[in-house]
């Protein structure tokens, strides 16, 4: 740093505050590459469903890595609390880790294994870093939707210390080890996220001593303070009122209705859920700390999209969800597959306010689908991996929509190199899917259509766990609906819900649902409807459907 942030000074030059801010979000940047490098899964290394973090003394989130996963932007704040209220500072020690993959406390399922590390300077705490990773199998009946009961989803493993004063716990590794079906895999993401943790400890530490600060918390202060007044002057723009919407979901089998009401007043907004429809007996529960994050998520994407994630953003908002419901799901209800229903979070509520801020909503997305491969692979070891694939974007006011870029989840692509020997399976054909984006002034992005085929001469298990297939996303402003997601086995179409068998020589076709519209159909031009054509987005038949036989003739 040019001009040093000296611990004396009060309030920090605007200058010196966004170089020590961007580097605290380098640092957690660098804990994530470190992580991804040295992670034994795809869903890591090539989903970067991951997220490294930066708390200060208080357990207050200043700094996340840009890889990251917008659910943990709101569950690492309920987590960091929680485990210093089961080992505060004074019974922490150098070299400690402290880990939990509790869905109450933590991202709303157990795969998600959060690392704390406490990071001391001079014999006492100065931040606090986290890492949180998805782990590949944590036992019970794997990444799926299928379970009826929290304790059929694998081992929920208490907030304890993996590391205590740098000795690692043996007997809680080996209980892992012996529940799960890929150890290797599972360990050695657990010990590269440790690794990931001693990098944000040692770079931490280089700054603070560049900077002449004993810790991070006046740069918490000022960190937290402009975030929060930024978003409490985007809510006064907002007009006051209150605001309501719902939407219709699958959800194995029936149906249920997620229902949001928004109370804007002045630079605070309450969001309730009240009203919506309540558990169901398959794993698609979402937990009430998975909801508030993905509700906080949605808010600052209205509020303060540019500004970098911390617990300022969240301080004007409060969420609530009546017990018991879809939205606040407690044990015993079943949570692992909690995104089939949690990503709707987001469009629920950009339509609750599509009217009274139309230029910072974004049409409905075709979202994420996610499946779990269980089985062999040709040599006969062991397999348990995840696959996803993604459905379009929705529209922007201004904007067309993305294509096979899944909204709300932040996730990474699976590279067909890697999957095929992971799995076994071949990924025999990845195209766009055309004509699946929603028409409009601005067109929704269209998904993709993938075909995976069983090449590893044993019978594989598919647990699919998809949205989207009976309520697509919802355009805005006369914007039309993206397509409905489609499974298929040997051209045959099944349950996008649940547990289905593939035989050796099988093919699994995944169709991806596309993003909605924004705006009039008939207001898009004829040059953007050729662009469409010329990029594969859309066939000839399908944009005189959607644009009308005489678009040609259309102004540009």
């Amino acid at each position: 740093m040019t001009s040093p942030v000296t611990a004396s000074r009060r309030t920090l030059d605007p200058i010196d505050l966004a170089i020590a801010w961007d580097r605290l979000i380098s640092i957690t940047d660098e804990g994530a590459a470190a992580l991804i490098r040295t992670s034994f899964s795809m869903l890591v290394r090539e989903g970067f469903d991951l997220s490294v973090m930066i708390f200060d003394t208080r357990g207050r989130l200043i700094a996340q890595s840009r890889k990251c996963i917008p659910v943990f932007i709101g569950t690492a704040p309920v987590t960091m609390a929680h485990m210093l209220k089961r080992f505060p500072p004074q019974t922490l020690a150098p070299g400690d880790v402290v880990a939990s993959n509790d869905p109450v406390i933590g991202t709303g399922h157990m795969f998600d294994l959060a690392l704390m590390k406490p990071i001391f300077r001079g014999g006492r705490i100065v931040a606090y870093a986290m890492s949180i990773t998805h782990l590949p199998d944590i036992g019970g009946m794997g990444f799926s939707a299928a379970a009826t009961e929290i304790y059929h989803e694998g081992l929920r493993l208490p907030i304890w210390k993996l590391f205590a004063a740098g000795q690692r716990d043996e007997t809680l590794i080996e209980l892992i080890k012996l529940n799960v079906r890929v150890p290797e895999q599972v360990l050695g993401d657990i010990m590269a996220s440790v690794s990931c943790l001693e990098v944000v400890d040692r770079q931490l530490g280089e700054f603070l001593s560049e900077a002449g600060l004993a810790d991070v918390d006046q740069l918490a202060v000022s960190i937290i303070d402009q975030t929060e007044a930024a978003v409490r002057a985007a809510l006064v723009a907002i007009p006051d009122g209150a605001y309501r919407n719902e939407v219709e979901v699958e959800a194995f089998g029936d149906i249920r209705r997620l229902v949001c009401r928004i109370d804007k007043r002045g630079s605070q907004a309450a969001i309730d859920f009240a009203g919506t429809g309540p558990c169901v007996g398959a794993g698609i529960n979402v937990p009430l700390s998975y909801t508030r994050s993905m509700a906080l998520y949605t808010l600052k994407c209205i509020t303060a999209p540019r500004l970098p994630n911390n617990d300022g953003a969240t301080v004007p908002i409060a969420i609530s969800a009546p017990v018991g419901c879809l939205l606040n799901a407690v044990p015993p209800a079943p949570s692992a597959g909690r995104h089939v229903i949690g990503h709707f979070i987001p469009p629920l509520i950009f339509g609750a306010l599509a009217e009274v801020v139309p230029d910072r909503v974004m049409a409905g997305s075709g979202l994420i689908d996610f499946i779990t491969l269980q089985g062999r692979r040709p040599d006969g070891s062991g397999m348990a991996t995840t696959f996803c694939a993604a459905g379009g974007f929705g529209a922007l006011s201004d904007l067309d929509g993305q294509p096979t870029t899944p909204g709300s989840s932040n996730m990474g692509g699976m590279s067909a190199e890697l999957f095929e020997p992971e799995s076994g399976l071949v990924v025999e054909r990845k195209s766009l899917r055309p004509d699946s984006g929603g028409a409009g002034a601005y067109r929704g992005g269209p998904g993709q259509e993938i075909v995976l085929r069983n090449d590893s001469g044993y019978p594989v298990s598919v647990f699919s766990m998809a949205n989207r297939t009976q309520f697509p996303a919802q355009g805005f402003a006369g914007g039309q609906p993206g397509a409905c997601r489609e499974h298929l086995v040997n051209g045959a179409t099944i349950s996008p819900q649940g547990r289905h068998e593939l035989a050796p020589g099988d093919r699994l076709t995944l169709r991806e649902a596309g993003g909605a519209g924004f705006g009039n159909p008939q207001a898009r031009p004829a040059s953007k409807i050729t662009d469409d054509l010329r990029r594969g987005y859309a066939t000839p038949e399908g944009a005189a459907r959607a644009y009308g036989p005489d678009w040609p003739r259309r102004g540009t």
